[in-house]
């Protein structure tokens, strides 16, 4: 499935969330997170979360991707078979969505232990179909534009920098196209040779109408690839803790 099968729509929409943690072992302690969110993010658009820390930006990242099950609304992601709500899909259907429809990139990069770096970039590749030629000379091609020295190839991400790391972090998370892509301060470990490349691949994805949603706190890059930038403070909860009834 392409990107660009679902312009006709929103790529994501979300109406009226809400979320609150309740702390279990604080005696029902409730820790206020957003509520009221929404906003939409069409096909070949990227918008940005924008807000101080502590505003929710990451959670609402994660509620999208279905890390973190909300408290009210609707999170809904187009597919060709009609839109699913991350508010009341299944596991398997968010399961289902990360293998097909929507990718993440984070800041820390999670991989097997002894994996070497090519395969753990190939990875993505293999799981969207591809062979694991073709899958690990896309790999390369991706490491190689990302300056991952080809001699750290074969090697496992574990021995790396932190910034090779969030490299072969950010040439797994690229590596294929899926109609939504979060991004989690996917340059926050790179130096300004590999930010510009970074901002690149972002537009190029754009370019093939992918839809982006992305937490950026290093505003050139946020600039060079925002359409738009949603304040997350106008949807931020009272900082205020009170007690679960």
């Amino acid at each position: 499935m392409s990107a660009q099968a679902l312009s006709h729509q929103p790529v994501l929409s979300v109406h009226g969330v809400a979320k609150q943690f309740v702390m279990h072992l604080r005696g029902g302690l409730t820790i206020p997170v957003v509520e009221g969110v929404r906003f939409e993010v069409e096909a070949g658009e990227c918008v940005v979360l924008g807000g101080p820390s502590g505003a929710g930006k990451s959670s609402l990242l994660k509620m999208v991707y279905g890390n973190y099950r909300v408290d009210a609304g609707s999170i809904n992601i187009a597919t060709p078979d009609g839109p699913v709500d991350l508010a009341t899909a299944t596991p398997r259907a968010i399961l289902a969505l990360r293998r097909h429809t929507m990718g993440y990139v984070s800041q820390f990069l999670r991989a097997v232990p002894r994996v070497s770096a090519l395969d753990v970039v190939a990875e993505a590749g293999v799981a969207h179909g591809q062979s694991k030629a073709d899958a690990r000379h896309k790999a390369g091609e991706a490491l190689q534009r990302l300056n991952v020295p080809e001699r750290l190839w074969e090697l496992p991400p574990a021995t790396f920098s932190g910034g090779e790391q969030q490299r072969v972090n950010i040439a797994r998370g690229f590596l294929v196209d899926v109609p939504l892509l979060l991004l989690d301060e996917p340059t926050a470990s790179l130096d300004a040779k590999n930010r510009a490349v970074v901002v690149d691949i972002i537009k190029e994805k754009k370019a093939r109408g992918i839809a982006i949603l992305g937490i950026f706190h290093d505003e050139d890059v946020r600039d060079a690839v925002a359409d738009r930038v949603l304040d997350v403070t106008h949807f931020s909860t009272p900082t205020s803790i009170g007690t679960a009834a």
